[in-house]
């Protein structure tokens, strides 16, 4: 799509604000060290900065048609009945969008007094990118290409459906702004509630179905808690508040940043530097090259969040890597790396590590030590089929080790290999904050690939922060809008009931670490992580405290049957992402993945069973 001034202009402005989540936190360092004080307000900054990334981002995302869903394949949308399915998604999407932007204009003037600032600026003027954002999204949800793609009956359904669902808000700007509201207004307001008290479950059921026709993921979570709210006459602007919430936690401005450190290694020859690495002292014993893939795979896959990114930057090169070995058939080899591309979830610094710790409220630092060991064992399930195949092979190969090789190799990678070095030593020896952890990874990853390696001018990092922005705003604005649908859940009770319900029925502690097992991996099938994590995860918390389960150890355990869902239709992006990057029919990568996906179910079941592998760590 041809990009207008504008389009560029929202660029700009969010790759400034991506500059500026990098720049505070490392000059509060700094600050820290030489004046023993931080800067004045930089949290705050930070956090509102946060907001703006993400509602830039998702309007980019928008856009780009980058936002998550559950289906890829939009062929079901050609033909007369394909156009009307797409009329409905799209007025579902326009008037979700519009109705979240109308509650975030009355939630910014009930939850902020006119004198609250960010810096000299009014808090209601800083967070108007909120319905600004929605209200974005609604519109391009209608638009494509600058053209008006829909019919105009179809324009006008979604503007009338996101009144109709903003009735509630505006009544209440209405209480707000004016002395004396209309009388009409509390009738509207009542005919609008007692109207979702008997729709609400159908308008669910529609949302539920159009989300296998390409209604994204955060419309779905949006959508879905919109109408249970309505059904209870709950006050709307609990969806924006909680976004905003959420949004503005002081650990997640860490998220983007990391995602983007993912993002400047992938766009560089950091993979090819690491890959020879490995390759030097590993690639002449049988399997090496297979061990060589999948530690190259986890070490980018901990950094972008398991988003795919791995595939498609280094896909192609480990590929043919493999296939000269000879060792290896085109089927295994695929297998292995589409497999590789999910399992780094469990290091540290893994994006959903940092989010399920912020949604159960325990430590970050406990989470990661908790994800190390069963981190190593499925990485190492992996080289051991790929050291067994190779073997199987019956491929002569004579261990060879080249020692001027290895040392070059190691110098040109050193500087990839120190980066978790940095991270590990900053955040576990309590010298930065994750934030500030985050911001540290961009900077040294800008200064070693644009300084030391002379790979980057400023102009290629603008490009690779306008790559990254379209997968953080669909990462961004589901956890927005899962929140307000967690907080329903949680307001009404739904956690208690469904513990009760266990706890009345269910006795044993491995039974339920049974069902649990395959509610996961069906959650997986159904649901990317990230909505899991919020909208899930408060349901599961309860249960694994009536059973005594440690919650780190619950964390692991809901993290490591989620990161199969990668790899599972019909979410399984790895799967429709690897068909893409090896150009072969997606039901092949099905099949050639099957081999893998059994051997990380045993091990994540291992994992599951043996509270040793995520409380080992805990100590230290």
């Amino acid at each position: 799509m041809r990009k207008t001034w504008h389009h560029h202009f929202e660029d700009k402005i969010a790759t400034l604000i991506f500059l500026l989540l990098a720049l505070l936190p490392t000059m509060e360092i700094f600050a820290r060290l030489i004046f023993h004080s931080g800067l004045k307000s930089s949290e705050a900054y930070i956090r509102n900065a946060v907001v703006w990334l993400a509602f830039l981002a998702g309007m980019i995302s928008s856009r780009e048609k980058g936002h998550l869903s559950l289906t890829s394949d939009r062929e079901i949308l050609k033909g007369t009945i394909g156009k009307v399915l797409g009329s409905v998604v799209k007025i579902l999407c326009g008037g979700i969008s519009f109705g979240l932007a109308l509650s975030s204009v009355s939630f910014l003037l009930i939850g902020f007094d006119p004198e609250q600032t960010v810096g000299l600026i009014p808090i209601r003027i800083v967070m108007l990118i909120m319905p600004v954002g929605f209200a974005v999204m609604g519109i391009r949800f209608l638009y494509t290409s600058g053209k008006l793609k829909s019919r105009v009956s179809t324009v006008l359904a979604a503007l009338v459906f996101g009144l109709f669902l903003g009735i509630p808000a505006l009544g209440n700007m209405a209480y707000t702004l004016l002395s004396e509201p209309p009388l009409f207004i509390d009738t509207l307001m009542s005919f609008y509630y007692d109207f979702f008290y008997y729709a609400a479950i159908p308008f669910i059921i529609v949302m539920i179905l159009s989300a296998f026709i390409g209604t994204p993921i955060f419309i779905l979570l949006g959508g879905v808690a919109y109408f249970l709210f309505s059904r209870n006459w709950g006050a709307l602007e609990v969806l924006p508040n909680e976004a905003y919430n959420l949004l503005t936690g002081s650990t997640v401005p860490a998220i983007p940043l990391f995602t983007l450190t993912g993002f400047i290694l992938s766009e560089s020859k950091s993979g090819e530097r690491l890959v020879r690495f490995f390759q030097s002292f590993m690639g002449g014993l049988p399997g090496g090259m297979a061990i060589m893939a999948v530690l190259v795979s986890a070490f980018f896959t901990t950094f972008t969040g398991a988003s795919g990114v791995t595939i498609l930057a280094l896909g192609a090169l480990l590929l043919y890597m493999l296939s000269e070995t000879g060792e290896y058939s085109e089927s295994f080899s695929q297998g292995l790396l589409t497999s590789s591309g999910s399992i780094g979830l469990l290091f540290p610094p893994s994006l959903p590590i940092i989010m399920y710790a912020v949604m159960a409220q325990i430590s970050v630092r406990d989470m990661f030590l908790g994800g190390i060991i069963p981190g190593i064992i499925l990485v190492s399930s992996l080289s051991v089929m790929g050291v067994l195949t190779a073997v199987r092979s019956h491929k002569k190969r004579d261990f060879f080790f080249n020692r001027m090789e290895f040392f070059q190799a190691l110098k040109g990678a050193s500087g990839e290999l120190l980066l978790p070095i940095i991270i590990l030593v900053g955040y576990f020896g309590g010298i930065t904050t994750l934030v500030e952890t985050g911001a540290v990874a961009v900077i040294y990853s800008i200064i070693l690939l644009g300084f030391v390696h002379k790979e980057f001018k400023l102009k290629s990092l603008f490009s690779v922060m306008d790559k990254s922005l379209p997968i953080i705003g669909g990462v961004l604005m589901i956890l927005a809008t899962a929140k307000g649908l967690s907080y329903y859940l949680v307001d009404a009770e739904v956690p208690m009931m469904l513990t009760a319900f266990v706890g009345e029925h269910i006795h044993s502690r491995i039974v339920f670490l049974i069902i649990l097992n395959l509610i996961l991996l069906v959650t997986g099938c159904l649901m990317d992580i990230y909505s899991a994590i919020l909208v899930v995860g408060p349901l599961i918390i309860p249960m694994g405290e009536l059973f005594q389960i440690h919650p780190v150890q619950l964390g692991i355990i809901f993290l490591a049957n989620l990161q199969l869902g990668y790899l599972t239709p019909p979410v399984g992006m790895n799967l429709f992402l690897a068909s893409y990057r090896f150009e072969t029919p997606l039901v092949k990568i099905y099949k050639r993945v099957v081999p893998f996906l059994l051997v990380l179910v045993v091990m994540v079941l291992l994992i599951t069973y043996v509270p040793w592998f995520s409380l080992a760590l805990l100590g230290f």
